[in-house]
């Protein structure tokens, strides 16, 4: 899917939540990778963006796993390619 440059920056500052935990993972991740993603994989992390962080931060340290298996893909696939710091 091609997203215009409006939308992309919409999901580039609904990827910024406030907590440094996430948005060292999810900031670089929606300016850098977001945009070379297929469209699944696009709807996947939009998807993501509208869980709660809490639930999020549990999900990237690694301390439970996502219900959905759509938001399991689009963690582990964060995980696998974003290393904070």
């Amino acid at each position: 899917m091609k997203y215009t440059d409006q939308e992309l920056n919409r999901i580039y500052w609904h990827s910024r939540r406030g907590m440094l935990e996430l948005d060292v993972l999810l900031m670089p991740f929606a300016k850098e990778i977001f945009p070379t993603l297929d469209d699944d994989n696009q709807l996947r992390y939009i998807k993501l963006l509208e869980c709660e962080d809490q639930d999020m931060f549990q999900w990237f340290m690694q301390k439970s796993r996502p219900q959905d298996t759509e938001i399991a893909a689009i963690v582990d696939y964060i995980l696998e390619r974003v290393q904070p710091g």
